[in-house]
């Protein structure tokens, strides 16, 4: 069995990280793709997503009718800071003898062995790199593995949505339109 991990904060979820699940679970063959929001990045200390239940919603939101993606709030039950180290133990558990794939931003790559324990992170997953449109190529590491997707490289951020709500922008088509109008009626991000 092969499984994608896509961690992150996803606040909000947009249609590029569902393209790139969708790239993932097309060019790696995966059975299952498992998205999990962090409850705080260790790498975002500075910043409070929006509350737990509504990332949760958006997300249930845009994989409405996605048969091969499941949420998974193990970090947010968790609480506190989110170490991805933790997920793949849980899942290295949970499905033994299973392959799998964590998906990072290409920015990440570099920077994996500074990951909490990195050593015994490279052995339980495969890294794949999400293509960032312009964004250099991602060199990964030893003891790291990994690989970058072909992917649908589309330039949106989460932070760039939150400021375009904030000036009183659309956001229609950079995410699903469910998500849009959930965010509007809950007036989140002014």
């Amino acid at each position: 069995m092969k499984l994608g991990i896509y961690g992150g904060s996803f606040d909000p979820v947009h249609t590029g990280h569902l393209l790139v699940a969708q790239a993932a679970v097309e060019e790696l063959g995966l059975d299952r793709m498992f998205f999990i929001p962090a409850s705080q990045s260790p790498f975002k200390a500075g910043q409070k997503p929006a509350p737990d239940a509504v990332r949760l919603q958006l997300l249930r939101l845009a994989l409405a009718g996605k048969t091969n993606c499941e949420i998974d709030d193990q970090e947010i039950r968790r609480g506190g800071i989110s170490y991805t180290i933790d997920t793949l133990r849980d899942y290295a558990k949970r499905f033994p003898g299973a392959e799998l794939f964590y998906l990072i931003g290409a920015d990440n790559a570099a920077k994996l062995n500074e990951w909490r324990e990195a050593n015994e992170l490279a052995q339980l997953a495969q890294f794949v790199v999400v293509p960032r449109p312009g964004g250099a190529t991602a060199h990964f590491t030893p003891p790291f593995r990994g690989r970058a997707l072909k992917g649908f490289p589309f330039g949106v951020s989460s932070s760039q949505i939150r400021a375009r709500v904030q000036k009183g922008l659309p956001i229609d088509h950079l995410v699903p339109s469910a998500v849009a109008g959930a965010i509007r009626a809950a007036g989140l991000y002014i």
